[in-house]
């Protein structure tokens, strides 16, 4: 029961945080957003409609929460839900306020990289409580599922059709080329900012092979299993090349986000063991990764 609620106040503060990002630092600075969220920025800068950005963000949202129930899973899809609905009643119930200057010439660099990085961890606080902040999370989370790749390369796929969008409709609007360049320099800093924080921050679909050197090869195994029942291991024996003696070389596969327990799983059946870890990627898409929803 706590952890459950822990989870939904988690999701609450995340759709509360992306809301902020947006109203008070992307939004102003005139950026594109990744996905449909984009579409719905794009059109808005053209009409200059902050209205216009509610509507169509509820929407383009309802849709893809559908196909979220519908792909993968009701807990997520729910939970995902509630994020949106905070976003959309934050974004309308937020009172107006500047934190800077969003022309080029002042601070709107700042308000790029900060909206992103506020953002990046709006995303990743839902993800943790097996939720999103909906639009192209929604698909990253399938996607990350299906190809096991860390849901923030999602987003930047994603970035790539919203961001031709918002460009060719910031062209129409000025019929500027220098200010689309502009739009597009500040549009890839927010995207890989708010990215790169998403991938720090949530660690699922990040993989790692741990080694372990024992003599307590099987303790080790049973801990492993025990401590992550979805696990298996492999044992190498091997002989020291300078002491001669023999040992074990046990090797698990895990994502970073179970890595924290197994070391602690590790350290309680031999505190004398020597162990190492490094990140992995290729792996099969046979490889089990606990669902989402």
């Amino acid at each position: 029961m706590h952890r459950r609620l822990q989870d939904y106040l988690s999701v609450f503060a995340a759709g509360a945080l992306y809301a902020i990002a947006l109203k008070y630092f992307v939004l102003p600075s005139k950026i594109i957003l990744t996905g449909t969220e984009g579409i719905a920025a794009a059109l808005s800068y053209y009409f200059d409609s902050y209205k216009l950005f509610i509507i169509l963000y509820v929407i383009f949202q309802t849709v893809l929460l559908l196909f979220a129930f519908a792909k993968v899973g009701r807990v997520f899809a729910a939970r995902s839900l509630i994020t949106v609905a905070m976003v959309i009643l934050s974004l309308a119930l937020l009172p107006e306020f500047q934190f800077a200057q969003p022309e080029p010439q002042n601070e709107r660099i700042i308000l790029v990289l900060f909206g992103g990085i506020l953002a990046g961890v709006a995303k990743a606080l839902a993800f943790r409580s097996r939720g999103s902040t909906g639009d192209e999370d929604v698909l990253g989370a399938y996607f990350a599922m299906k190809y096991l790749k860390p849901v923030g390369y999602i987003a930047v796929i994603a970035a790539v059709g919203s961001t031709v969008f918002g460009l060719v409709m910031e062209y129409l609007k000025n019929y500027d080329f220098a200010v689309v360049v502009n739009t597009l320099m500040y549009t890839c800093i927010y995207i890989f900012s708010s990215s790169a924080t998403l991938n720090s921050l949530y660690r699922k679909f990040q993989l790692t092979m741990v080694t372990v050197i024992t003599h307590e090869s099987q303790k080790l195994g049973k801990a492993i299993t025990t401590a992550f029942d979805h696990r298996t291991y492999t044992v190498q024996e091997g002989v020291g090349g300078r002491s001669g003696d023999s040992f074990s070389m046990v090797r698990t596969m895990i994502t970073k986000e179970e890595l924290p327990g197994l070391v602690d799983a590790i350290r309680k059946v031999d505190p004398d063991c020597f162990y190492y870890f490094h990140a992995i990627d290729g792996v099969s898409r046979r490889y089990y990764i606990t669902p989402m929803g």
